[in-house]
This record gives C-alpha cells, structure tokens and sequence, in this order.
C-alpha cells in the first residue's frame, strides 16, 4: 500500500509539473522528457534524506551533518543533470540556437532540484510531526485509561498484603505447596501494584513475575500437564513493557487440553536475539472445538493494542489455531 501510495503521489506531482508548469518555449514531448529528468533527481534525494538523513542526523539533533548532507546531495544530483540535459539535446531535440552554457544548466538544475527537495521534505516532516503527535496524544489517553483501572482495582493493598501474610502463618507447614503458592501470588500481586505503574520495566522483573504464575498454575493444574518455561540466560538487563506477554500465557494455560490420550503441553520460551526478543507460547488443544479461542478475548485485544503503541512498526505477532495446537510467536525489536 505505501509503495502504491509513493507512486500516485510522484505520478500526480509528474503531472502537475508537465500541465501547469511547462515551459511554453517546448513542444509537449521535449516537457515531459526534461520534467522526467528532474523528478528522477528529487526523487532521488527524497529517498536518501527520508532512508538515512532525517532519521540517523536531523531527528538525532545532528543538525550540521543533516545540513551538510542536504546541500551536498542537492549539488550532487544537479552536477549529473548536466551531462544528461547536453546529451539529450545533442541527440534528442533540435534546439535552437547554441547550446547553454554549462554553468547555466548547473545553476538552473541547482535551483529548481533544491526549492522542490526543501519544499517536498518540509512537508514530509510536517506529517510526521502531525503524526507523532496524534500518536503521543493516544499514549497519553490509554495512559490514563491505565491509570484509572489501577486506581479502580487497588483498594487498600496493605490490608491485603497483611490478609496474605495472615494467611500464610495459618497454613500448615507441613503443607509446602500451598504456602508456595500464596508466596508466588504475593509477590505477583506486589509486581501488579507497585511496579507496572510505568510503561518500561526491567526485564528480570517480568521474568519473575512470570516464573510465579507459572509455578501458581502447574500447581493447580492436572499433573498430567507438562509445562516447559524456557527463559534464555541473555534475557536480562535491559527494558520492557509491563505485562506484556501474560495475556497470552493465561490463554495457554486456560484452554490446554486435558486428554487422557494423549499429551498435554504448555511450552513457553524467552529469547534475546540481535534484532530483539523472541517470545514463543504453546498449547496443546482438544480435537473438534473450533478455531479462534484466543483471537476475541478482551487480554489478547489489549496486548494487540499495547503493541501497537509502544512498539509501532517494531513487532511481528503471528498466530497458529488448528485443531491441535495454539501458538503464539512474538518478536519484538527492542531499539
């Protein structure tokens, strides 16, 4: 869609050119070749300025080598205008009179490349900017959504830290797995209501926050339940958003099979790549139950759009739902 959008756009600019702008000294044929040559030149530096210039210089506040390579691109490309505009007038049109001087055809090709470069890229980054702020102005509202859901649903954590904690001395000890899991809940509620009130956290945190939930959920689950979490050692020291994955490892651990026939697997694995994170969840599935279990739950909808704007055009999220397996592969570019 975008390159078909590029292609309209510099076809509409080609035409406006050749119809309102000619030169009425040419015939139509000798306009709309000269008219070609320069769009090539403008489209050229475009590219260059949008690709590498404006994202590595201007947006860096490097504003002399972004100044620098804008002037040098211009007079560049209006250098080889030159040769290209003599040769087509030695073999293409019969021009009358000499042929212009050399420094005339670099002057005029600097002047026109350069007013359509800076007016065509000011307003490339006039909607940029009307974007960015759009999109920081859809952070900010879903920050306060957060922000209102966490105040709705934290109603006097200490009393409820100091229930837990009652709680815990009334267990028997003699009864480890129960005491666990109200310890694994603890801290998983702690991690809830006083450190997700960010949008990055560090990613140790999350791990431990997702090492509880899984230890809680294979412990109320059948033991015929193979559960598998795999975190790679380089999976630290570095940030990320908030409660980002667990929507999808409640989907696997609520709609795993629990056949008698066969195996029962919950897989999930945590990889740091050079591109950024892997993460991958797994679960077996029941025979004959339709597709689609995890693509309309309010927490998968959620994480789609938490994605979308804290990782714009830095996530690649793919589902697999058949009818024995649901997986979830998520890579995140973290830079």
């Amino acid at each position: 869609m975008g390159k078909r959008i590029d292609f309209l756009w510099w076809a509409a600019l080609y035409l406006f050119w050749v119809l309102v702008l000619q030169n009425r000294a040419f015939t139509l044929s000798k306009t709309w070749t000269i008219q070609f040559c320069y769009l090539l030149f403008i489209a050229a530096n475009y590219y260059f300025h949008v690709g590498y210039a404006i994202p590595t210089f201007l947006y860096r506040k490097k504003y002399v080598g972004f100044g620098m390579l804008l002037v040098s691109g211009i007079v560049v490309t209006a250098i080889l205008r030159v040769p290209l505009v003599i040769y087509m007038n030695n073999h293409f049109f019969s021009a009358r009179g000499a042929q212009p001087p050399v420094t005339d055809i670099f002057y005029s090709s600097l002047l026109n490349i350069s007013i359509w470069v800076i007016g065509i890229l000011s307003f490339k980054l006039a909607l940029d900017q009307l974007r960015l702020r759009k999109h920081m102005g859809e952070m900010e509202k879903e920050k306060i959504k957060a922000e209102l859901d966490f105040l709705n649903a934290q109603f006097n954590p200490h009393f409820l830290f100091n229930s837990i904690n009652s709680i815990y001395a009334h267990i028997d000890k003699r009864n480890p797995t129960a005491r666990n899991m109200l310890l694994s809940f603890s801290e998983m509620l702690r991690y809830q209501l006083y450190d997700c009130n960010t949008h990055y956290i560090s990613v140790d945190k999350e791990m431990g926050y997702i090492k509880n939930y899984v230890a809680i959920q294979q412990a109320r689950k059948e033991s015929s339940l193979q559960v598998c979490l795999s975190i790679g050692e380089n999976v630290t020291g570095f940030l990320i958003a908030p409660l980002l994955f667990i929507a999808f490892i409640e989907n696997a651990f609520k709609y795993v099979s629990d056949s008698d026939e066969k195996e029962n697997k919950v897989h999930i694995r945590f990889e740091k790549r050079e591109q950024g994170l892997l993460f991958t969840c797994m679960n077996t599935r029941e025979g004959g139950k339709g597709g689609g279990i995890g693509h309309k739950g309010i927490g998968i909808a959620n994480a789609r759009r938490r994605m979308a704007l804290l990782y714009p055009d830095k996530h690649a999220l793919d589902i697999v739902d058949n009818e024995h397996i649901y997986e979830v592969t998520l890579n995140l570019q973290l830079s």
